[in-house]
């Protein structure tokens, strides 16, 4: 069925006639944009754009489609609209605590537009690692927390938020490198910059490397660095490679200043959760949580 999201995807890449673009205001990477279009394109039997190079134009049915799809957004934006309780009826604080890539590049889009429509909430955010942030709902010092990886505490309750994708990057000036696709294979040849030892990033790596037969030692890492921002400059005036969180790179990739090398072998998803204390459950942190999920689509 054509559903509110992928009508919503395919507006955006015909409004910005980019899908580089539409991934960035989407805050989804740009092969989940593509895998949107080629599946509205399927359902429709129609194409929907036309390919000039670097450039997209919609075809006559992609216009017919974009007439509709405003017709059928706004009418969704009404119904929501209609049933949405009064802003006046929520008020109180929230006490969040969330891992680094959330804090850092998911949540503030979030927690901006959510301060507009409840400007009575008052958030406050805590930020630190997954351990940290369990201990803390734990011993009652927040109210609920944002984390990536699994399980892990039987006292806590944990629900689904979204996937998060490791991407492999480099900087679009990097002209020895011309390649847009490699597999698991190749990436001993390739100079990397790591996170440290210890991070969530780098034990998703290490994982699915063991999975085809490699470890971080048979890798060529160049240098490895405390955080993802640091990582990003370091590319930016090299011609190294690393994997990151598509979060963290989205300006830049609209930017031309990343590109993605496609790693095509390789799965590299690691979950981010809701997590709180059993039992422990209120009205804002369910309106809080339900306003994340509406707002992005944790299927992609």
């Amino acid at each position: 069925m054509l559903t509110d999201f992928r009508l919503k995807v395919f507006k955006t890449v015909a409004d910005r006639l980019s899908f580089t673009k539409a991934a960035a205001e989407l805050l989804i990477s740009q092969p989940a944009v593509t895998k949107q279009i080629n599946e509205l394109e399927r359902l429709l039997g129609k194409p929907l754009f036309l390919r000039h190079g670097n450039r997209i134009s919609l075809t006559d049915d992609g216009v017919r489609l974009l007439e509709y799809a405003n017709r059928i957004l706004a009418l969704y934006g009404e119904l929501r609209d209609a049933f949405v309780e009064e802003q006046g009826a929520f008020s109180g604080e929230i006490r969040l605590g969330a891992s680094t890539t959330l804090s850092q590049y998911v949540l503030p889009g979030l927690l901006a537009k959510f301060r507009k429509l409840y400007p009575d909430v008052r958030v406050t955010l805590f930020n630190g690692n997954t351990e940290q942030i369990e201990r803390q709902i734990a011993d009652g010092k927040l109210d609920f927390g944002m984390i990536e990886g699994t399980a892990s505490n039987p006292a806590l309750h944990y629900e689904l938020f979204m996937d998060d994708e490791l991407v492999l990057v480099t900087s679009a000036s990097n002209t020895s490198f011309t390649r847009e696709e490699i597999t698991a294979a190749d990436l001993p040849a390739l100079p990397l910059v790591i996170r440290e030892n210890g991070s969530g990033t780098l034990d998703v790596l290490s994982r699915e490397l063991s999975r085809h037969g490699l470890s971080l030692r048979q890798l060529h890492i160049e240098m490895q660095l405390g955080s993802t921002e640091s990582i990003k400059h370091y590319l930016f005036y090299s011609d190294t490679f690393a994997f990151v969180s598509v979060q963290a790179v989205l300006d830049e990739l609209a930017a031309n200043r990343l590109r993605v090398v496609e790693v095509g072998d390789m799965e590299l998803v690691r979950r981010f959760s809701f997590v709180t204390a059993h039992g422990q459950r209120s009205r804002l942190t369910d309106l809080f949580k339900q306003f994340c999920l509406n707002h992005y689509n944790r299927k992609l």
